[in-house]
C-alpha cells in the first residue's frame, strides 16, 4: 500500500501542481542523487533499487527523505554527538548538507516534479572509486557462488607476488558481483597460513576477522561506495617478502543463487621505503582487568568480565589502555570501530596526560552511535598529517561499547537466525557470529 501511495502521489495528476519555486528533478535533485547516492543505487549495484533517472527516483521521493533525515542513508556511522565532537571532519563524507536535505524535502513535498530536461543542471561526474595508479590487481583463483537466505562470510587466500619486501600506499576492493558483496576486509598474511585453510571451493568459512592465528594485520576495509584507502603522503604499510593476503567477504545472497563472484583487490606497492611507516592498528578486545577491561554493573562477583547478559538492552563494556611512556608519539590519521551484531554504539576517546596546543584533555576520536555491522569502515580525518590527533606515551585510550542483547535488536535477530536459535543467551568475547568484540581501528603513522 505504501508503494502504491507513493506511485499515486508522484504520477501525473497525483499531486497538486508545484509552485513556481519548487525544486525539480532536473534542476535541483538529480545532481544531489548522483553525487551522494550514485555509487550504490545503480542497476546491478548493492542497493535494492536504482535512482539513476527521474522515473526511478520519483516514486521513492518520500522514502528517500525519510532515510536521509533519519541518518540511515547514505550509510555513514561516524557522527558528532553531545559527547563526541572530533576536532576535524572526515574525508569522503557522503552525507547530505542541511541545504541539500531541505531541497530534497521540498521536492518530495511538492509531489516530486520532474522539471524541464532542456534546462537540466549539469550533473557531477560519476563518483570515481578506483585506486589511482595501482601496481597490481589480484583476485582469488576461483569464483564463489553465494546462495541461500543466510549471510555468508568467506575468506580467500591470495598471492600478490611479493618476491621482496614492499610498502603498501593504496588499496581498493573491486566487487565482482556488487549485488551480493556487502563488505570486505583485507589482511596481511606474512606466514601464508591462509593458504592451508582454503577448502575445495577456494575459500574457507570465517567471521569477524581473518581466521589466522598469527599475523593478520588489517590492510583495508571496504563497504559499497567506499573510496580507496590512501596512506598519508610519504608513508606506507610494510609487507614482508612472500606475504600473502587474506580477503574476507561478507556475502548477502538474500535468498537467491547469485551470479559467480570474483572480487579483486587493487594494490599500489613500492619497493622504495617511505620516509615513515603507517600502520592500521587494532586495540581493544580486552578479556580481563590486566588487559584493560573495566568492571561493569552486570559483572558477576568482583572480577571484570567480558560478558553481555541475555535480555539486557543497554549493557556496556569499557576498556582503558595507557600507552607506555616509552612509546609514541603516534599521529592518528583515521579511526574506526568494530563490533558484531549485538553492538549498538561505540565511543573512542584519548585522555591526554599533558595536552599540547589546542588539544582538549579528553579528545573524542570517533563515535558510531548507530552501529551497523553491515556498514563498517575507517574514517580518515580531513586534515594535514601534521595537524591530526596525536597519541603520546602516558596517554590513555578509552573504548566504550554498548550492546543490546534482546530480540528488539535487529542484529540479534539476524545472529539468532543464522545460528538456528530463537532466544538470546549470554554473549562473550570471540570471533563467531554469536560472539562479540569491542575493537578500535586506528590508522597511525609511527
Amino acid at each position: 500500500m505504501l508503494l502504491l501511495s507513493l506511485l499515486s502521489a508522484c504520477a501525473p495528476g497525483g499531486a497538486a501542481s508545484p509552485g513556481e519555486d519548487a525544486p525539480t528533478w532536473h534542476a535541483d535533485i538529480a545532481p544531489i542523487v548522483q553525487e551522494r547516492c550514485g555509487s550504490c543505487h545503480v542497476a546491478g549495484g548493492v542497493a535494492p533499487f536504482a535512482l539513476d533517472g527521474y522515473d526511478a527516483a520519483a516514486p521513492m521521493a518520500s522514502s528517500m527523505v525519510a532515510a536521509v533525515e533519519a541518518g540511515t542513508m547514505p550509510p555513514w556511522g561516524a557522527e558528532t554527538t553531545a559527547e563526541c565532537a572530533p576536532r576535524f571532519g572526515f574525508k569522503d563524507d557522503p552525507r547530505l548538507s542541511d541545504d541539500e536535505k531541505a531541497l530534497l524535502r521540498a521536492w518530495a513535498d511538492a509531489g516530486a516534479p520532474e522539471g524541464d530536461p532542456a534546462t537540466a543542471a549539469v550533473l557531477p561526474a560519476p563518483v570515481e572509486l578506483d585506486l589511482v595508479d595501482p601496481t597490481v590487481v589480484v583476485a582469488p583463483d576461483a569464483s564463489f557462488v553465494a546462495s541461500g537466505t543466510s549471510d555468508e562470510f568467506r575468506c580467500f587466500s591470495i598471492d600478490p607476488g611479493l618476491s621482496s619486501a614492499a610498502w603498501l600506499t593504496g588499496l581498493q576492493v573491486v566487487p565482482g558481483n556488487p549485488e551480493v558483496v556487502h563488505h570486505v576486509l583485507v589482511f596481511a598474511d606474512p606466514a601464508g597460513q591462509g593458504a592451508s585453510l582454503v577448502g575445495e571451493d577456494g575459500s574457507y568459512d570465517c567471521f569477524g576477522g581473518s581466521g589466522l592465528s598469527e599475523g593478520g594485520a588489517l590492510l583495508g576495509a571496504w563497504a559499497p561506495g567506499a573510496f580507496p584507502f590512501e596512506a598519508p603522503e610519504g608513508t606506507g604499510i610494510a609487507l614482508q617478502a612472500g606475504s600473502l593476503i587474506v580477503m574476507q567477504i561478507h556475502y548477502h545472497p538474500a535468498g537467491q543463487v547469485a551470479e559467480p563472484d570474483t572480487t579483486a583487490v587493487q594494490l599500489r606497492l613500492t619497493e622504495t621505503a617511505p620516509a615513515r611507516e603507517a600502520v592500521l592498528a587494532l586495540l581493544g578486545n580486552a578479556s580481563s582487568a590486566s588487559d584493560g577491561l573495566e568492571a561493569g554493573v552486570n559483572d558477576r562477583g568482583d572480577t571484570a568480565e567480558f560478558r553481555i547478559p541475555a535480555d539486557v538492552p543497554d549493557h556496556v563494556e569499557s576498556i582503558a589502555y595507557t600507552i607506555p611512556r616509552r612509546d609514541g608519539p603516534y599521529q592518528v590519521f583515521s579511526a574506526g570501530t568494530h563490533m558484531h551484531y549485538v553492538g549498538t554504539d561505540m565511543l573512542v576517546q584519548v585522555e591526554h596526560a599533558a595536552p599540547e596546543g589546542d588539544e582538549p584533555a579528553t579528545e573524542c576520536l570517533v563515535q558510531t552511535p548507530r552501529w551497523d555491522f553491515n556498514w563498517q569502515r575507517a574514517y580518515a580525518y580531513d586534515a594535514p598529517l601534521d595537524e591530526v590527533p596525536v597519541i603520546r606515551g602516558g596517554d590513555t585510550l578509552r573504548l566504550r561499547c554498548t550492546y543490546d542483547n534482546t530480540v528488539a535488536n535487529p542484529g540479534v535477530r539476524t545472529a539468532l537466525e543464522d545460528a538456528g536459535r530463537d532466544a538470546p543467551s549470554d554473549v562473550y568475547l570471540g570471533e563467531s557470529t554469536l560472539d562479540e568484540m569491542c575493537l578500535g581501528v586506528f590508522g597511525i603513522v609511527l
